[in-house]
């Protein structure tokens, strides 16, 4: 680990210790998918308090993690109601005849010009002309107050009523033929790229399966596998549909837009 990952994961040691010692839930900012990957390949034996990690519904990417004393987590089945620190804002142009389309970039960018850490901020969710943001409820007010334009589009900012925690992003379903299920031969389906391009993805620790790094090509993928290519998206491995008769498996992924 470099420097600023080392600083990391002392950082969620830290937060785990004062949760032991002190009784009581502490929690870290948003994580990316390598600060996650940082957190779940850290020794347990170094967290003395047991952890969740959560984004604001089920298959969000960016996620916070919650460290628990002992008596917050007596019971495993409370802890579907722990209660994290997030809010989510709903994001619409003020007239809709006179809007831009805007991107998941121009929604990010006007949010961290207003001196915005990118650790305070969750998953980014574009839907036509609205976007829905999960933002530390402490920062909610402050955006709502002070997030007035994005580009040349006047905007409104609210906090949305309600999520579903099994919300599922749009996806295309993408079926083909590959020779096996590992890793790179799946990617090759869904991503348009070349054996080798998906390789230097792989080995440059761009690609994480169900939140862990996985810097292997020969990985052999799961049904329900989730697999996030940093910078290119995500897709879900929903496993072989069939055999063929030269020994190729049909297999099907979704690939979120």
């Amino acid at each position: 680990m470099n420097r600023e990952e080392t600083l990391l994961q002392k950082r969620l040691i830290e937060l785990s210790q004062a949760a032991y010692y002190r009784g009581i839930a502490m929690y870290s900012d948003f994580l990316n998918l390598n600060e996650l990957n940082i957190l779940h390949t850290t020794p347990k034996h170094l967290f003395p308090s047991r952890y969740v990690a959560y984004g604001g519904y089920g298959l969000s990417e960016r996620q916070m993690a919650v460290f628990l004393p002992d008596a917050l987590y007596a019971f495993p089945e409370e802890e579907a109601e722990i209660q994290f620190p997030i809010r989510i804002l709903e994001i619409s142009p003020r007239n809709s005849r006179f809007c831009e389309e805007l991107t998941h970039r121009d929604y990010l960018g006007a949010v961290l010009n207003l001196g915005i850490e990118r650790c305070k901020l969750g998953d980014i969710m574009v839907d036509g002309s609205k976007a829905l943001l999960f933002v530390r409820e402490e920062l909610a007010d402050y955006i709502m107050e002070n997030l007035t334009r994005i580009r040349h589009t006047s905007v409104t900012v609210s906090v949305s009523p309600g999520f579903p925690e099994d919300y599922e992003p749009k996806y295309d379903k993408i079926r083909g033929t590959v020779a096996s299920v590992r890793l790179d031969t799946v990617l090759s389906l869904a991503f348009p790229l070349s054996r080798s391009r998906i390789t230097s993805y792989i080995e440059g620790a761009k690609v994480f399966v169900n939140g862990k790094l996985v810097t292997s090509n020969g990985y052999r993928l799961k049904e329900g596998d989730i697999i996030s290519v940093r910078k290119m998206g995500r897709i879900v491995y929903d496993g072989v549909l069939s055999e063929t008769k030269k020994g190729r498996y049909l297999a099907a992924v979704r690939k979120y837009i």
